[in-house]
């Protein structure tokens, strides 16, 4: 089995608990890494903050123009197709930016009675597949196919499937 060179992260956590939450996004990007063999290049960078959900909600409102809370943002970069071509040697490229928000984490993991970690890994796992193409907003198929990914990835993480099938 080779060694996955997962992306860099710049992480920032302001508003969240005390935790390991850098460790944990960590994690999921190498597990990403391994299921979405585009997010495996060492030179794409992704910016994570592990925010409020005031934030989030700011970001939802002015980038999104959606006046409302959220779990996660993220914000491409580089489209699918340049993704693809990019080749792993030569300068760094950044891929996006992923927003999390504490507190609808937290009130959303609480209703699905998982811990908040395992939501947020999730969140993050998501996130980082929006930065890399994948939607479940145009068609039941694309849903069904990010969650499956979604599903494995986090398997490998040891963290049940969300959607509970």
């Amino acid at each position: 089995m080779s060694a996955i060179t997962i992306m860099e992260l710049d992480i920032d956590i302001e508003g969240w608990p005390a935790g390991d939450w850098d460790a944990l996004a960590q994690r999921a990007a190498y597990a990403v890494g391994e299921g979405e063999p585009l997010l495996a290049n060492p030179r794409l960078m992704v910016s994570l903050v592990f925010t409020t959900g005031a934030e989030v909600h700011t970001l939802n409102r002015e980038w999104r123009d959606r006046d409302k809370p959220t779990n996660v943002l993220s914000f491409p970069m580089l489209e699918r197709d340049e993704l693809d071509s990019l080749a792993p040697d030569g300068p760094p490229a950044m891929l996006g930016d992923i927003a999390l928000a504490y507190e609808t984490c937290a009130h959303e993991a609480a209703d699905k009675g998982v811990p908040l970690d395992h939501h947020a890994a999730h969140l993050i796992v998501h996130g980082l597949l929006h930065l890399a193409g994948h939607d479940h907003v145009d068609s039941d198929e694309q849903a069904e196919q990010m969650e499956a990914l979604e599903t494995a990835i986090l398997a490998k993480l040891g963290i049940a499937d969300p959607y509970g099938a």
